[in-house]
Protein backbone atom coordinates (compact mmCIF):
# COMPACT_ATOMS: atom_id res chain seq x y z
CA UNK A 1 0.00 0.00 0.00
CA UNK A 2 3.06 2.26 0.37
CA UNK A 3 4.29 2.20 -2.77
CA UNK A 4 0.52 2.92 -4.16
CA UNK A 5 0.18 5.73 -2.32
CA UNK A 6 4.00 7.24 -2.75
CA UNK A 7 3.03 6.96 -7.20
CA UNK A 8 0.57 9.28 -6.53
CA UNK A 9 3.03 11.94 -5.88
CA UNK A 10 2.18 11.46 -1.87
CA UNK A 11 5.33 10.20 0.42
CA UNK A 12 5.16 7.86 3.09
CA UNK A 13 6.65 7.40 6.34
CA UNK A 14 6.58 3.81 7.26
CA UNK A 15 6.35 3.44 11.04
CA UNK A 16 7.41 -0.33 11.60
CA UNK A 17 8.85 -2.37 14.67
CA UNK A 18 10.54 -4.67 11.76
CA UNK A 19 12.53 -2.93 9.80
CA UNK A 20 13.41 -6.03 7.29
CA UNK A 21 9.55 -6.54 6.83
CA UNK A 22 9.33 -2.63 5.68
CA UNK A 23 12.18 -3.10 3.00
CA UNK A 24 10.67 -6.30 2.04
CA UNK A 25 7.32 -4.69 1.23
CA UNK A 26 9.29 -1.56 -0.41
CA UNK A 27 8.95 1.17 1.91
CA UNK A 28 11.35 4.29 1.14
CA UNK A 29 11.07 5.97 4.15
CA UNK A 30 11.52 3.76 7.29
CA UNK A 31 10.67 4.90 10.56
CA UNK A 32 11.67 2.40 13.59
CA UNK A 33 9.72 2.31 16.00
CA UNK A 34 9.37 0.64 20.08
CA UNK A 35 8.29 -2.44 20.06
CA UNK A 36 5.10 -4.90 18.18
CA UNK A 37 2.91 -4.60 21.04
CA UNK A 38 3.66 -0.42 21.78
CA UNK A 39 4.90 0.57 18.42
CA UNK A 40 4.25 4.50 19.23
CA UNK A 41 4.69 4.23 22.81
CA UNK A 42 6.36 2.51 26.37
CA UNK A 43 3.61 1.66 28.73
CA UNK A 44 6.45 1.34 31.32
CA UNK A 45 7.85 5.26 30.94
CA UNK A 46 5.90 7.55 33.36
CA UNK A 47 3.16 9.53 31.35
CA UNK A 48 5.99 12.57 30.84
CA UNK A 49 8.80 10.21 29.12
CA UNK A 50 6.29 8.14 26.72
CA UNK A 51 4.86 11.47 25.75
CA UNK A 52 8.30 12.63 25.07
CA UNK A 53 9.26 9.64 23.20
CA UNK A 54 5.67 9.27 21.01
CA UNK A 55 6.43 13.14 20.30
CA UNK A 56 9.96 11.97 19.05
CA UNK A 57 8.75 9.49 16.93
CA UNK A 58 6.05 11.46 15.03
CA UNK A 59 8.87 14.39 14.24
CA UNK A 60 10.65 12.12 13.18
CA UNK A 61 8.43 10.77 10.61
CA UNK A 62 7.23 14.18 9.87
CA UNK A 63 11.11 14.85 8.62
CA UNK A 64 10.99 11.59 6.92
CA UNK A 65 8.21 13.13 4.43
CA UNK A 66 10.15 15.81 4.22
CA UNK A 67 13.40 14.84 3.21
CA UNK A 68 13.29 13.70 -0.72
CA UNK A 69 15.00 9.91 -1.11
CA UNK A 70 16.13 7.73 -3.36
CA UNK A 71 15.34 4.25 -3.01
CA UNK A 72 14.99 2.84 0.92
CA UNK A 73 15.94 5.00 3.59
CA UNK A 74 15.73 3.83 7.32
CA UNK A 75 15.32 7.05 9.61
CA UNK A 76 17.53 5.93 12.89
Amino acid sequence: MVKEIEKTGLPVAHLCTIVPISLTVGANRIVPTVAIPHPLGNPELVAAEEKALRRRLVEKALAALATPVEGQTVFE
